[in-house]
C-alpha cells in the first residue's frame, strides 16, 4: 500500500513539473531556434580559420558539423517519448530541431564535397566504395523529402496522413545517421556507441504500447485524433 501511495505521489510530482514546465514553454517562441542555428557552424568556421580547430582544420569542422547535427536529430526524436512518458510539450519546436539538423547534416556534407575531396569523380567514387559514406549519403536523402514537405502547405498538399507516413523516413534517416558516426572512427569509441545507443532507446519508446499497458499507465492523456505523432 505504501509503495502504491509513493507512486502515486510520485507521478503527481512529475505531471505537475511537467505542467510548469509546458506553460512556461508555450511563451517562448519557436524563431530564436532558427535565428541562432547559424551560430555553432559560424563558430567553427572561425576556429578553423584562426587554428582552433587543430592540424587538420577541415577534418575537424567536418566532424564537428557531423556532430551537432546528429545531437540535433537526436533531440527531435526524443519529442515524442518526452510528451508520452513524461508529459514534456515541445512539440511546437520539432519541426524547427528537423530543419535546423538536416542544415548541420547539408554543411557537413559541403564541407566534405567542397573542401575536403574537392572532386565529382572522387565524391561518387567514395559513395560507391566507403561503407560509412553510403550510410551517411543515404542517410542524407531519405531526409531532403522531408525538408522540402516540412511548410503547412505541403503539409495541406499532401493530407496530413500521407504526410506523417512520408515524416516517418526520419527514423531510419536517424538511425543511420548514428550507424555512419559510429563507421566514420573505424574503431569503438564509447561516445559514438553511446549516441548510438540513445538512438535505438528513444526508437523504441516511441512504439505503441498494447492497450490493457496503455490504460494501465492512466497517468498518459489519450491523444485527440487530430493530434500529430
Amino acid at each position: 500500500m505504501r509503495a502504491w501511495t509513493c507512486g502515486r505521489t510520485t507521478d503527481s510530482m512529475v505531471t505537475g513539473l511537467a505542467g510548469t514546465l509546458n506553460d512556461w514553454l508555450r511563451k517562448v517562441p519557436v524563431w530564436p531556434l532558427y535565428a541562432l542555428a547559424p551560430v555553432p557552424p559560424a563558430w567553427f568556421l572561425w576556429l578553423g580559420l584562426t587554428g582552433g580547430l587543430g592540424a587538420e582544420p577541415i577534418n575537424a569542422l567536418e566532424r564537428e558539423l557531423g556532430l551537432l547535427a546528429l545531437q540535433v536529430l537526436v533531440a527531435s526524436l526524443a519529442v515524442t517519448p518526452l510528451r508520452r512518458h513524461l508529459g514534456v510539450n515541445l512539440i511546437r519546436y520539432r519541426r524547427a530541431m528537423g530543419l535546423i539538423g538536416f542544415f548541420y547534416v547539408a554543411l557537413h556534407l559541403l564541407v566534405w564535397a567542397a573542401l575536403d575531396v574537392q572532386s565529382l569523380e572522387r565524391i561518387w567514387a567514395d559513395v560507391v566504395r566507403r561503407p560509412y559514406i553510403t550510410v551517411g549519403m543515404v542517410g542524407f536523402l531519405l531526409l531532403v523529402p522531408l525538408a522540402l514537405t516540412s511548410t503547412d502547405a505541403m503539409v495541406r498538399k499532401l493530407g496530413a496522413l500521407r504526410w506523417r507516413q512520408l515524416h516517418r523516413l526520419a527514423y531510419p534517416a536517424i538511425l543511420l545517421g548514428g550507424v555512419h558516426n559510429v563507421m566514420v572512427a573505424k574503431v569503438w569509441e564509447i561516445d559514438r556507441l553511446a549516441w548510438l545507443a540513445a538512438i535505438v532507446v528513444l526508437l523504441a519508446l516511441r512504439l505503441r504500447l498494447p492497450d490493457r499497458a496503455r490504460q494501465s499507465r492512466g497517468s498518459v492523456a489519450p491523444r485527440r485524433p487530430d493530434q500529430k505523432p
